[in-house]
């Protein structure tokens, strides 16, 4: 049997916030989108940071893949554990004066001023696959809006096939016209490649569209109290 991607149970991580960080209990299985409200910018880099093994709780357990983080026995396992998560956040660098194939190309291999022919056309079908047009593909990352950035992002996350995408705060910057069809299209991506998907967001409408199952954190408890509103977002 298939264990969870991630499992949590009775985590408290203190860190530089009014209360430490709570999560009761957080199962999500292979293939399924979740997304957690409740979560500030700090909190969601310190449940990413415990998620991947970069911190241990303070109590509690965080199991992924199976397996305890606090069971990690050294860089190099740590460092396969980091490999199959697929990070969007506007934390990962970008290297906006190159190209929107050059940085897509990064994940594969670090030649990439030019990228040979295959490397090119590896990340042109990560940018199709991601939503980037072709008019975008040899201009500079700096030239693009927010939404085209976070679609970079989503590419460069899901390039080398994590197991579980995680969305740190994603839709910061969005017009909010285009949050549903970006939602959308990112849990359609995660789906594609059958990776997990874990959304720590502000916004309740990017979740409804992003997530099957949406959690709002209780900060006193830790208690993920599940959402039932999506019809007022269209779900």
């Amino acid at each position: 049997m298939t264990p969870p991607v991630v499992e949590i149970a009775g985590l408290v991580k203190g860190y530089l916030g009014l209360r430490p960080l709570r999560v009761q209990s957080l199962v999500v299985e292979p293939g399924e989108a979740v997304a957690i409200l409740g979560l500030d910018a700090v909190g969601a880099e310190v449940l990413i940071n415990l998620l991947t093994g970069a911190m241990l709780p303070d109590a509690g357990d965080v199991r992924v893949f199976g397996q305890s983080t606090a069971s990690i026995a050294d860089s190099a396992e740590w460092l396969g554990v980091v490999d199959r998560f697929g990070l969007v956040s506007a934390r990962a660098v970008l290297l906006e004066p190159l190209s929107v194939v050059q940085n897509l190309a990064m994940p594969f291999s670090l030649d990439i001023e030019p990228p040979s022919p295959a490397l090119r056309e590896r990340a042109i079908a990560v940018a199709v696959e991601v939503g980037l047009t072709e008019r975008t593909w040899d201009h500079p990352v700096a030239s693009l809006d927010a939404e085209g950035k976070l679609r970079v992002r989503l590419g460069r996350a899901v390039a080398l096939d994590p197991a579980i995408v995680v969305l740190e705060h994603p839709s910061d910057g969005l017009s909010r016209a285009r949050v549903p069809e970006v939602a959308r299209a990112m849990r359609a991506v995660a789906g594609t490649r059958r990776a997990s998907a874990l959304a720590l967001t502000a916004d309740a409408e990017f979740a409804a569209h992003v997530a099957s199952r949406v959690l709002t954190l209780e900060p006193a408890s830790g208690r993920l109290i599940p959402e039932k509103r999506h019809w007022l977002f269209g779900k």
